[in-house]
């Protein structure tokens, strides 16, 4: 994995699977306890209502804008594979624009720009949850039925077929977002065509409770019985799963995308990573909201977040190698796999005389960047073939 010379550390790109780049917008926007004050507590939802502003506001040219800042940022922090939760299509009232995928062009066309390789993953989105029509702040996330948004999928499909660079997958957005029919349809459909199917699922308990009155099942069950799971499915977030739903991912061969800095922010809770680990899913990470672009520290928390669940340290022993090896693995080629690439894409780069890393021996370096390294330890990224 790690490749070393007199002067540098070399390492399997970063890959970051789950992202909504026009979050990048809000940095710094949603930090303040407004809602405190009124006597609410601030949370996932009051945030939500901050994102839904944000969302309102774009247009095809802002979105292209920054795609590009928050690409750039992640490419600086050795990021070469981005997975784009992308679920802003239409016009602000819901209007599809007369190019139907100008915004998921956008998207691409930012990472283009980059350099990086991007998977567009195209969101379904239908409803604010069950029994309850999209509000405001969704119409322009929503289609009328599943045939919509499988059309603009095989549009893209074909726009972007053959090329090394891009991916097309499929999105169903929540059990809060979808009908079970939707999911069901969905499923399938991305089983015929062998794309990647990601969802989030268990992020708040909310979003549990609704899908239980329902269906009578948690969304992880959901998604198990609607023919979801598979080794192409990437579960989002994964934070409020039951142990056995996680043998159901992990018997299932699927991903758990596990969003640390984001899910820190909202305060959305702790995942069972040990859980997950014994099931044998597979983990990687994802910037999500970019409230921060460390994707190096998203990595290290899959580690840290178990420690401070379980109050105790050292939290798991991998089958082969270090803790610090497993760790880069799901965050370099498991995301990119999460993604639909085979491998990495290319290297990252670190210089051996980094500050970060004096009096550090060489066989603990790579120990030393996960635990103890951020993003300012990259010197650059370089893209397989590219040099």
């Amino acid at each position: 994995m790690m490749r070393l010379s007199p002067t540098e550390v070399r390492l399997p790109a970063l890959s970051t699977a789950h992202s909504h780049a026009f979050q990048r917008a809000m940095r710094g926007t949603s930090q303040r306890p407004a809602a405190a004050q009124r006597g609410a507590a601030d949370d996932f939802w009051t945030w939500r209502g901050q994102m839904y502003r944000a969302a309102d506001a774009l247009t095809p040219e802002s979105l292209l804008e920054i795609a590009t800042v928050a690409f750039a940022e992640l490419k600086r922090a050795g990021v070469l594979t981005v997975g784009e939760f992308h679920y802003v299509h239409h016009q602000p009232d819901g209007t599809p624009y007369d190019d139907r995928t100008i915004m998921s062009d956008a998207i691409v066309l930012a990472a283009r720009r980059v350099g990086v390789r991007v998977a567009l993953l195209r969101a379904a989105y239908h409803r604010a949850g069950p029994g309850r029509a999209a509000e405001p702040g969704q119409r322009r996330f929503c289609d009328p039925s599943p045939d919509w948004v499988v059309r603009d999928v095989e549009a893209l499909r074909a726009k972007y077929k053959g090329a090394d660079d891009v991916r097309v997958g499929l999105a169903p957005h929540s059990v809060r977002a979808v009908p079970p029919e939707w999911i069901r349809d969905l499923a399938a459909w991305a089983a015929r065509e062998d794309v990647p199917l990601h969802a989030h699922v268990a992020e708040q308990p909310r979003e549990i409770e609704e899908c239980v009155g329902e269906t009578g099942k948690r969304p992880m069950e959901l998604f198990a019985e609607l023919g979801a799971l598979s080794p192409r499915f990437v579960a989002v977030h994964a934070t409020h799963l039951l142990p056995h739903e996680a043998r159901l991912l992990g018997d299932a061969g699927g991903f758990a995308c596990v969003c640390p800095t984001t899910e820190r922010d909202l305060g959305d809770g702790i995942p069972d990573l040990g859980a997950l680990r014994a099931a044998g899913a597979t983990l990687c990470t994802g910037v999500d909201s970019h409230v921060m672009s460390d994707v190096i520290e998203d990595v290290r928390a899959l580690e840290t977040l178990e420690r401070l669940r379980t109050k105790s340290r050292v939290t798991f022993a991998p089958r082969e190698g270090t803790p610090a090896e497993a760790l880069w693995h799901a965050g370099s080629v498991a995301g990119a796999r999460a993604c639909g690439f085979e491998d990495a894409g290319g290297v990252l780069v670190v210089r051996r005389d980094h500050p970060a890393l004096a009096l550090v021996g060489e066989e603990n370096l790579l120990d030393a960047v996960v635990f103890s390294g951020s993003a300012a330890l990259v010197d650059r990224v370089e893209a397989a073939g590219r040099g």
